[in-house]
């Protein structure tokens, strides 16, 4: 799995400029603010149909163009394919490969590519949302129906929020209330058992990689949590959908009372454990990097399992947050697959990883 090249035309900071990536380490250096990130960025769009970093896709198109444009050669499971994706403010992403018309959820798998930057240290110590969006990135990359089901939980999410908040001053929103609450129970009866199934295979694959880094010292626990009255989140779809709806009916009144959504996959949690005590309230600022870094790279090994191939790793800016042993144990596990790593030009990790280097400045290759 790998990016033999990528062009970028419009996007961020980049006018037009094209990248050739080595198949196994490369080292993105340059100065602050130069576009290293961005490149990071086009990366990951070939695999999540998405940005990490904006909501919007009009936030990616540079200033002073019409519309933004990636087009790279890709290597996945023994085939050559090209990807190209042209945002256009006002009007639908468009996504081709080998000119065959895709949607964003239609993408996934064709990359496949595992980020991580300094907002995902905050993994373990932040609320809820952080962790959940872990889970909708990782499964929607592999699992395409996930995606579409997401896309559309989120739709009903923001349309049952709306008439929440609305009702009072429009009381005829109420007739479609329930209607909404009972299709976004269906929807979060899919969207629990993907998440439960990803969540078990991370524990899985994340605690030895934590035990080794470590030093056994402490032992990682990773649990899916979602509403109360759902008891076995592995039970079939019709079963967690019948509990989802007991615990919307149970909350519909405080729904109306507090004009908020309170029942569904958008509260659920991954609840992560060090030493059978709560990672988030006890642990230290190591340990929680530690577990951090550990459900990273145990995502990373998911990726293995499922395509037989190592996903693309992105590295942004992450290793200068992580003190020296850290920065040994993640550099050691990052061989096998294709890496692009963001750093500042005076940090020494491109002499360390001895891979190939790659230095932007102002939206350029350095040539």
């Amino acid at each position: 799995m790998m990016v033999r090249r990528i062009a970028l035309n419009g996007w961020r900071n980049y006018e037009w400029e094209t990248f050739e990536f080595s198949p196994d380490t490369n080292v993105i250096r340059g100065r602050n603010a130069q576009g290293k990130t961005n490149l990071l960025e086009a990366v990951y769009m070939l695999a999540a149909g998405r940005s990490f970093r904006s909501r919007f896709d009009r936030e990616l198109v540079g200033f002073g163009f019409s519309a933004a444009e990636i087009l790279a050669d890709v290597q996945a499971q023994g085939r050559e394919q090209t990807v190209r994706i042209v945002l256009t403010p006002g009007r639908r992403k468009q996504i081709t490969v080998n000119s065959v018309k895709k949607t964003a959820s239609e993408l996934a798998g064709t990359v496949t590519a595992v980020l991580f930057c300094p907002e995902d240290l905050a993994i373990v110590r932040e609320g809820a949302a952080v962790r959940r969006r872990l889970l909708d990135s990782a499964i929607s990359q592999l699992r395409p129906g996930y995606a579409a089901a997401l896309t559309e939980y989120n739709r009903l999410y923001e349309q049952k929020s709306a008439i929440l908040r609305d009702y009072r001053e429009k009381p005829s929103l109420l007739y479609a209330l329930d209607d909404f609450s009972e299709r976004m129970c269906r929807l979060s009866a899919r969207l629990i058992r993907y998440r439960a199934a990803f969540a078990s295979r991370l524990d899985a694959a994340a605690r030895p990689i934590h035990r080794e880094f470590s030093g056994g010292a402490d032992e990682l626990r990773l649990s899916y949590k979602t509403v109360s009255t759902v008891e076995n989140p592995f039970a079939s779809e019709r079963e967690i959908y019948y509990a989802v709806c007991e615990h919307q009916e149970a909350h519909r009144k405080a729904e109306l009372e507090s004009g908020q959504c309170l029942t569904g996959a958008h509260r659920d949690d991954l609840e992560i454990e060090i030493n059978g005590k709560s990672a988030r309230t006890f642990a230290s600022q190591g340990q929680k990097r530690t577990a951090a870094l550990s459900v990273k790279l145990g995502e990373r090994e998911i990726y293995l399992q499922e395509t037989e191939e190592y996903p693309i790793l992105l590295l942004d800016d992450v290793l200068s947050e992580l003190d020296a042993r850290r920065q040994e144990f993640v550099l050691n596990r990052i061989g096998g697959g294709q890496t692009l790593i963001t750093c500042c030009e005076d940090d020494g990790i491109a002499e360390r990883t001895g891979g190939r280097v790659i230095t932007v400045d102002g939206g350029r290759a350095a040539r």
